[in-house]
């Protein structure tokens, strides 16, 4: 006996899961745009303006503090001038200024390097000087990660790849000391 019927024919149109996960995924839209108040136009810089802001400042104190180290400690200068380097990059895609001419060595403007920052505030030992350095740098790494759900996506990736450069650091920096 054979049956002459087609096999069942799947409902045209959304079905009930993808309009209950689309109105779920719109209501989480919903709940994440920028409320008036939130620090928009009418309140002040955005969040995310502040967070970049504030990550391009880190950058620079950081790049002034390698800077310290590279000035009381000169034989250092060949391990720590490329990680420098990439610590003034890192703040400037956050946008700050390069305070250098195009000829001359990677800096950080003026205000980038605090009282803090000197080469006497450096320990006299290069190793208490690396672990310095990976403590500032283990230390914005962290505080990095945790920003990511604060910040916008084009803004978490460059957080996310810079406190993972920022991890790399460490890892060089400490590199021996095991």
């Amino acid at each position: 006996m054979s049956f002459s019927s087609s096999p069942p024919r799947p409902p045209s149109g959304p079905r009930r899961r993808s309009l209950l996960a689309s109105a779920a995924g719109a209501a989480l839209l919903v709940g994440c745009s920028g409320a008036p108040g939130d620090g928009g136009p009418k309140g002040g810089p955005p969040a995310a303006e502040r967070a970049r802001a504030r990550a391009a400042r880190d950058s620079e104190k950081l790049a002034g503090r390698y800077a310290a180290v590279i000035t009381a400690h000169p034989g250092l200068a060949e391990r720590l001038g490329p990680l420098r380097a990439e610590t003034v990059r890192h703040a400037e895609a956050f946008g700050a200024v390069r305070a250098a001419s195009p000829g001359a060595s990677p800096s950080v403007s003026a205000r980038a390097a605090g009282p803090e920052d000197d080469a006497s505030a450096v320990p006299a030992a290069e190793k208490d000087a690396l672990a310095l350095l990976a403590a500032a740098e283990r230390e914005l790494a962290g505080r990095r990660s945790g920003a990511l759900l604060e910040v916008p996506g084009e803004l978490a990736r460059l957080l996310a790849s810079v406190a993972a450069a920022g991890s790399a650091h460490v890892y060089l920096l400490t590199e021996g000391d095991g």
